[in-house]
C-alpha cells in the first residue's frame, strides 16, 4: 500500500475505512501540451486544483464550496458557483475542464452540466475530462468508492485520493461520450488506462 493511501486511511479513521472500497491506484501524467486553449474554465476546481496548478492565471476555477477554493493553490481566478447553472455569459471561454469532478455529481445532472459547458464555450472550444470508471456496487457491503490518484505535473507530483458514495453510482467512458453527443459535442480524442479515462470534446 502506498504511503499516501495509508495516510489517507489513517486520517479518516478505521471506522470509515471499513466501509470503503479501494480501487486500484491511478496515475495521471499532466503536461501543458494538453489540447487546451486559454482561457480555461475548470469545473470543481477547488481542493488540489490540478488544472489551476498547471495553467495558473489562465484558469477560472469554479466550485460549489468556498472552503474547497480556499484549499486550492493560488494562481487561478476562484469563483463559487454551480456547474449546472454557470454564472458566465455564452461563449466566455476557449476551454473547459473537469478533473475527477463528475464522480462527485449526480448522474441526473450530467447532461445539464455538459449543456452548460457547451454554452459557455466559444465555437470549436474544447471540453476535457479526466475521471474514473465506477463499477456497480453489487452486493458488496462497502458504501464508499475511493480511488487513489497520483498526478504527475511538470515540476512536482500530487498524491491524493478521490471518494464518493457508491450506492446507485456507476459511470463509464462510453456513458460520457453519449451524453457529450446529446449536448452537441463531438469527441476528438479519447484514452483509457485501466479504469482511468481521458476524453476531449469539441463544440461543433
Amino acid at each position: 500500500m502506498r504511503f499516501f493511501l495509508m495516510c489517507f486511511l489513517l486520517r479518516i479513521g478505521s471506522i470509515f475505512s471499513q466501509k470503503m472500497f479501494i480501487a486500484k491506484a491511478q496515475k495521471i501524467i499532466m503536461a501543458s501540451t494538453n489540447d487546451l486553449s486559454f482561457s480555461i474554465l475548470d469545473l470543481g476546481g477547488g481542493g488540489e486544483g490540478v488544472i489551476g496548478q498547471l495553467y495558473g492565471n489562465h484558469v477560472t476555477a469554479i466550485d460549489l464550496h468556498q472552503e474547497e477554493l480556499n484549499e486550492a493553490p493560488d494562481g487561478p481566478i476562484k469563483v463559487v458557483g454551480d456547474a449546472r447553472n454557470l454564472p458566465f455569459e455564452d461563449a466566455s471561454f476557449a476551454s473547459a475542464t473537469a478533473f475527477y469532478f463528475f464522480m462527485y455529481t449526480k448522474t441526473e445532472d450530467h447532461l445539464r452540466i455538459f449543456q452548460e459547458a457547451y454554452r459557455i464555450l466559444r465555437p470549436d472550444g474544447k471540453f476535457i475530462i479526466w475521471d474514473t470508471e465506477i463499477e456497480p456496487q453489487g452486493n458488496r457491503r462497502k458504501s464508499l468508492f475511493i480511488v487513489p490518484v497520483q498526478v504527475k505535473l511538470p515540476d512536482h507530483t500530487i498524491s491524493t485520493a478521490y471518494g464518493t458514495t457508491w450506492k446507485d453510482r456507476v459511470q463509464t467512458q462510453e456513458m460520457f461520450i453519449r451524453i457529450g453527443a446529446e449536448a452537441g459535442f463531438e469527441v476528438i480524442n479519447r484514452n483509457q488506462a485501466g479504469k482511468a479515462f481521458y476524453l476531449s470534446f469539441r463544440k461543433k
